[in-house]
């Protein structure tokens, strides 16, 4: 089985039941079948072919979702990347992933001509929206609208024999050395990762889930595909930017399922949610970072009859645990155990299992767990070890967790310095080379503080040149300039100098989300 077999099946099922709700739009499984083949028949023919990468730079929306699937259908592999890219991080992953196709909105066509020369193996643009003006120099040009329009696919044969160890997917994250990492996963990784959630969240076929997350960030993406597999019903908005908008919406909709990362979780409770019928909300699940234990409690205070699931993970292997909500009033501080078909466990500096209450790096096991990070063989054996069976490998995550007396995980803190923000990944590096641009800059370092909405928010601490009258207001106005908005600093703090080592290197934290006095 294929991650585009969701789609497929689905449609044979149902063909006339709505599986997508986008503003406007009310689509059919059936009309999403015959647009992916369209489309799928179209990549072929230019030339895309098994293992092929090809990007999408697309808002949430119809398009986005039929472009995912067709890319699967036509035997390569989506790179998701956010709609909200700068155009010099778009070339970077574009250059990368090696991809041979890109589709994005017509209004960004020129950022890709620009890119096209550090992106050799790009041949075909797929344009969503009102025609271009002119097309890409030396590039074949496609309009998505064009292609759906053809009023039949010409063939639903896949071109050639694949398996579900192919390439599915690489999706793009921050690490600690700012570069962003291309997370390869192949069909079986997705699909044991889509099956193993959706059956601890008993998504049904009468299911109606709100995504209100990108479909660039994972976890915005496999609410499409757990409602896919199961026959679902997607509501598919392109931000939680009007939090009472959406509740009027998942009103409207008789919404039965929610994934929110805490800083929406946040936003919720600031608002009366006894306005709005959520009599039909089933469950919400959170991830990308630690709920705060206040913050449960308040929800479970204000919406009793709701199910909340806490959740980890990471894009290395999407989940590792979840929190039954049983067991939330009793350990709203823990991300629970390893979800089905994963096992989860936590190892000393000599790789060792530790006894229950010691702190030690948490590893994973599972289907699930990524081929590798794309073209980087060196960062992935850091990762990727040898497990105990012959030729297995698990991952060590880099995270620090003990686990209680009954194997519930609590996540203690990271190895690096990553700062999670709106559930997102923010490194530190990209931000501060960002930073030492600007004129006037001797030192920068960045760092994650408190937030109760963000989760974490980032801080820029600087030392300017001698005589230099750098603001606040001159940092924000550059940063917002080259980096995407969850990049930019949420503070600016000058100093007259930074911490250092005996060794002089700098002390990025001395504490979680503060930097040494």
């Amino acid at each position: 089985m294929h991650v585009d077999d969701f789609l497929r099946d689905s449609a044979e099922r149902s063909p006339e039941k709505e599986a997508l709700i986008c503003g406007s739009r009310r689509v059919t499984y059936q009309s999403l079948e015959t647009q992916c083949r369209l489309l799928s028949d179209a990549l072929t023919e230019a030339g895309v072919r098994r293992g092929d990468r090809v990007a999408v730079v697309l808002e949430n929306s119809v398009e986005a979702v039929v472009a995912i699937f067709a890319i699967l259908r036509a035997g390569g592999a989506f790179v998701p990347i956010s709609p909200a890219t700068k155009e010099e991080k778009l070339g970077l992953i574009l250059g990368d992933s090696g991809a041979t196709a890109l589709v994005l909105p017509g209004e960004r066509l020129g950022d890709a001509e620009r890119v096209g020369s550090r992106c050799p193996h790009l041949r075909t643009l797929i344009s969503v929206g009102p025609p271009p003006s002119a097309a890409a120099r030396g590039l074949a040009m496609l309009r998505f609208e064009d292609v759906v329009a053809r009023g039949s696919a010409r063939s639903a044969v896949r071109p050639e024999t694949r398996v579900d160890l192919d390439l599915a997917a690489l999706i793009y994250t921050s690490g600690s050395t700012g570069r962003p990492k291309g997370v390869a996963l192949s069909h079986l990784n997705m699909l044991a990762a889509a099956t193993s959630i959706s059956s601890y969240l008993e998504i049904r076929e009468d299911e109606i889930i709100a995504d209100l997350l990108p479909l660039s960030f994972d976890y915005g993406l496999y609410q499409v595909l757990m409602a896919f597999k199961r026959g679902a019903r997607v509501v598919l908005e392109r931000s939680f930017v009007y939090p009472n908008v959406a509740l009027r919406l998942m009103a409207d909709e008789k919404v039965t399922g929610l994934p929110v990362v805490p800083t929406i979780l946040a936003l919720l409770l600031r608002l009366d949610l006894a306005r709005y019928d959520l009599s039909a909300l089933r469950y919400v699940t959170s991830t990308g970072a630690a709920l705060p234990v206040a913050h449960i409690q308040e929800f479970r205070r204000r919406l009793p009859h709701v199910r909340l699931f806490s959740m980890y993970g990471l894009t290395e292997c999407k989940r590792v645990s979840y929190l039954p909500p049983s067991e939330i009033d009793r350990r709203p501080d823990s991300v629970g155990r390893a979800m089905p078909n994963t096992e989860a466990f936590i190892v000393d500096e000599g790789g060792e299992r530790v006894s229950a209450g010691v702190v030690g790096e948490l590893v994973v096991r599972g289907s699930n767990v990524m081929l590798g990070y794309w073209g980087l063989p060196e960062e992935t054996a850091r990762v990727l070890r040898p497990g105990s069976l012959p030729g297995e490998r698990v991952l060590h995550t880099g995270d620090y967790f003990r686990a209680d007396e009954e194997g519930f995980l609590y996540f203690v803190g990271r190895r690096d310095d990553i700062i999670k923000s709106r559930g997102e990944k923010v490194s530190p590096r990209e931000v501060e080379d960002a930073l030492y641009r600007i004129e006037g800059v001797q030192e920068a370092i960045v760092v994650g503080v408190p937030d109760e909405i963000l989760g974490q928010a980032v801080k820029a601490i600087i030392v300017r040149r001698p005589d230099c009258h750098l603001t606040e207001q001159d940092v924000f106005r550059h940063c917002s300039r080259y980096l995407e908005e969850l990049l930019v600093p949420k503070h600016v703090e000058f100093r007259e100098s930074l911490p250092r080592t005996a060794s002089n290197k700098l002390i990025r934290r001395a504490t979680p989300g503060e930097v040494a006095e």
